[in-house]
Parts: C-alpha cells; sequence; structure tokens
C-alpha cells in the first residue's frame, strides 16, 4: 500500500490533521468559491460550475493555502446536475469538517450555497432526490452487497472565469462507474488540479496528491471487497 507523505506546506486535508496529531499548531479557515469554467472534455466544449473551497492558515507557524474542488455541476449529462452538485460538494466539505474537528482542529463550517447571478445562469431548481456519493456504496458493500468499480482518469483542460480575469487550469478528475444490486451508477471526483502555464512546476505535485487519494480510496475498496482494478495518474 503507497504511503502518504506529509507535505510541507500542507496540500490536503490529510496533512493538516496528520501535522495536528504529531503535536503541531494549526490553525485553518475555509474560503468557498463557486466558479464558472469552460472544459474541453473528449471533443465536447461546455460551461459548468465547480465547487472549491480554499483551506488557509497557519501549519507549525508558516502560513499555507491549498485549493481542493469538491463537486463540477452543469445542465447536460456530461456531469452532475447543478441542484445534485451543489449537495455532493456539501456532502464531501461536511465529511472534511468532520475530520478536522475529529482531529482537534477549530474550523468555521461554511457551506455552499447557490445565489443571484449564479442561479439566474444555471436555472437552479432544488432537487428532492437522494444524491448518492462514493462513500455510500462502500458503506453498501460494507453492509455486505456486491459492488464493483471501474475507474477511468483524465486530465482535463478548462478555463475558469473570474470577475475581472481567467485562468487556464487542467483538472485531475476520476470517472468511477459502479455496478451495484444489479445496476450501474456513475460518480466524478476532482482529486486535483494546477494552472495550465505551470504544468512543469505544479503538475508532479498534484499528481502527487491526486494518487495519494487514489489510494485511501482503494484502501477503502479492499477492506469493503469492492472489486476494482486501481488505477493511478502517471
Amino acid at each position: 500500500m503507497r504511503q502518504t507523505p506529509v507535505h510541507h506546506p500542507p496540500l490536503r486535508i490529510t496533512n493538516l490533521i496528520e501535522l495536528k496529531r504529531r503535536g503541531k499548531a494549526i490553525t485553518c479557515s475555509p474560503a468557498l468559491d463557486i466558479i464558472p469554467i469552460d472544459f474541453s472534455h473528449r471533443r465536447h466544449h461546455f460551461r459548468a460550475l465547480v465547487f472549491t473551497g480554499r483551506f488557509s492558515g497557519t501549519a507549525h507557524g508558516e502560513q499555507y493555502s491549498f485549493r481542493k474542488c469538491y463537486a463540477r455541476g452543469c445542465k447536460h449529462d456530461l456531469c452532475p446536475r447543478v441542484s445534485q452538485a451543489v449537495m455532493i460538494a456539501n456532502r464531501f466539505l461536511q465529511r472534511d469538517y468532520h475530520r478536522l474537528e475529529q482531529s482537534g482542529i477549530d474550523i468555521e463550517q461554511k457551506l455552499f450555497t447557490l445565489e443571484g447571478s449564479v442561479v439566474r445562469l444555471t436555472a437552479f431548481k432544488e432537487d428532492p432526490r437522494k444524491v448518492l456519493i462514493i462513500d455510500d456504496y462502500i458503506r453498501m458493500a460494507e453492509g455486505g452487497g456486491q459492488v464493483s468499480v471501474d475507474v477511468a482518469l483524465e486530465y482535463v483542460p478548462a478555463i475558469e472565469h473570474f470577475e475581472y480575469h481567467q485562468n487556464n487550469q487542467t483538472f485531475l478528475l476520476a470517472d468511477f462507474t459502479i455496478t451495484a444490486e444489479g445496476e450501474n451508477f456513475a460518480c466524478q471526483r476532482c482529486l486535483g488540479c494546477y494552472p495550465t502555464d505551470r504544468e512543469l512546476e505544479e503538475k508532479p505535485v498534484q499528481i502527487e496528491v491526486a494518487n495519494d487519494r487514489l489510494s485511501n480510496l482503494y484502501r477503502d475498496f479492499d477492506q469493503t471487497s469492492i472489486k476494482h482494478e486501481p488505477r493511478f495518474f502517471a
């Protein structure tokens, strides 16, 4: 099993938790954003909203800041609908808050909401259906359910649109095709991203982050007898 390194400065929630367990003083503050992004994906070009959290603070006296993508939503079938994406993002975000609090790190628990121009952009409508994430299928397998997962990994170029500027960004995306109870389901995870014009410097770091996250998922799959073939970014 791959070992998760401790980065300096921290690049992941897991790094903060590891440092706290080693007795380091950690402060952490989240800033949430919903960014309109133009994606080029498998010959398709479409606009989506990406739900991101930037975590910043101090770790053993030194400042850090890192970004984490929680979900992607659009109007089309190329990613979850926006109404589903906001629920997916908040579920993953609440899981991270719980992990931080359990380790003794205090954090203000903000959540994603869709307001103003974002609502007009997406024609957002509440979706009463329960949205399942990969953790739900892991728990299903823990309960004795038969679950298998096919994993596809991709580098996806995109353009992020901010109020006064735009960024070329490359996302490390994982598509999980899940078979459970005789039906197929699709889940997506963004496991890392980097500025496209800084590929030489940033890509190796984000590959390491993404592969560590995959290793943790595959460990959970192994522990619950979920059939899968591990794949990693290269």
